[in-house]
């Protein structure tokens, strides 16, 4: 089996209200990238990868006027891809839901989220994720409330053999400083809004390890967008998000495993292995970040999976292929990240 996730900027612009494609030579949201083209360039990855399960980070918009579900199976039709079949979980407001592509003639998923429903009063205790969760950020005695901006996506996948496990998608993400007037604001709500993240994370590890000590197999995977070096506040933090759901520290039965973030987390220095490539337009240069995983439970680990990175630079595989290596840059700043695995 093999299971994906992929970030794809701007997917929500490449559809109508109805879910049709708009392939035409309108730009996308992509720098100098037109929809069609990005559509074009989504169908050559996407037929590639030939993946089991996609998870989609940063999904085509749900709200009152679009849906999901069908603008995904517009896109698996036309592409005549085996991930056919879509659901998504909690909508929000971003524009960027989280919604997985899956083969039906494979495996069955369905929505199934954990945990209580708050409201807003809140809860300590791991509430559901589109709910409101009680931690003191700042130990100053006080509980802040924290929310998700993107509530990740739980499912329960039961495979055609009668195999069962759990997938949560996560797309974890500091706000940038927006409306910040000046250097010392700019400052202050950028580690406010690191803090929320981290926050946030702590909420995901608890259910993680609810899971984990429940003995269920257990896949997380997404876009945490944190990690070593990723930007100048990390010092005041004693860990990353990528640590804290990993569970970094705690006992091996309790701790998720991907070899990527295990190799950047055990090297400060040196080669390490990138998912995402931004063009920075002040210092005219790309910069390139780890930023998308796919985290295992100790069960899974033990059946060797292989994971990949589709990066069209430092995977030979797409190197060597020029139209999936142009494709990958085109469809979005993020490659995806595979996991195959025996189940």
């Amino acid at each position: 089996m093999r299971i994906a996730t992929y970030n794809v900027e701007w997917f929500n612009n490449l559809f109508d209200d109805a879910g049709n494609l708009l392939d035409d030579p309108e730009w996308s949201g992509r720098h100098d990238v037109t929809r069609g083209d990005q559509i074009a360039a989504l169908g050559i990855v996407f037929t590639a990868l030939d993946a089991d399960a996609v998870m989609v980070i940063e999904a085509p918009d749900h709200n009152g006027r679009r849906a999901t579900v069908p603008a995904l199976e517009n896109f698996a039709q036309v592409m005549g891809l085996r991930a056919r079949k879509a659901v998504v979980g909690f909508e929000n407001n971003t524009q960027q839901e989280i919604a997985l592509l899956y083969d039906p003639d494979v495996l069955t998923c369905r929505h199934d989220p954990r945990g209580e429903a708050t409201g807003r009063k809140g809860s300590p205790d791991a509430p559901r994720f589109d709910g409101v969760f009680r931690i003191d950020l700042d130990i100053d005695a006080t509980e802040d409330l924290v929310e998700f901006s993107k509530p990740p996506f739980e499912i329960e996948a039961r495979m055609t053999g009668g195999y069962r496990f759990r997938m949560i998608g996560a797309h974890l993400k500091s706000k940038a400083p927006h409306g910040a007037r000046n250097r010392d604001e700019i400052m202050r709500m950028a580690i406010s809004n690191r803090r929320k993240q981290q926050a946030q994370a702590v909420w995901l590890r608890r259910r993680v390890e609810e899971h984990l000590s429940a003995g269920d197999p257990l896949i997380v995977l997404g876009d945490l967008n944190d990690g070593p070096g990723l930007d100048e506040y990390e010092h005041l933090f004693g860990r990353s998000s990528v640590e804290i759901v990993m569970g970094e520290g705690k006992d091996g039965a309790l701790s998720l495993f991907d070899p990527h973030a295990r190799r950047a987390l055990t090297r400060r220095i040196g080669a390490m292995n990138t998912t995402a490539r931004f063009y920075i337009s002040q210092e005219k240069r790309y910069l390139q970040a780890l930023l998308d995983y796919i985290m295992v439970s100790p069960d899974l680990a033990a059946r060797g999976p292989a994971w990949r990175i589709w990066h069209p630079f430092d995977d030979p595989g797409c190197w060597r292929v020029p139209e999936l290596r142009n494709a990958l840059i085109t469809a979005s700043d993020h490659f995806p990240v595979t996991m195959d695995i025996d189940l």
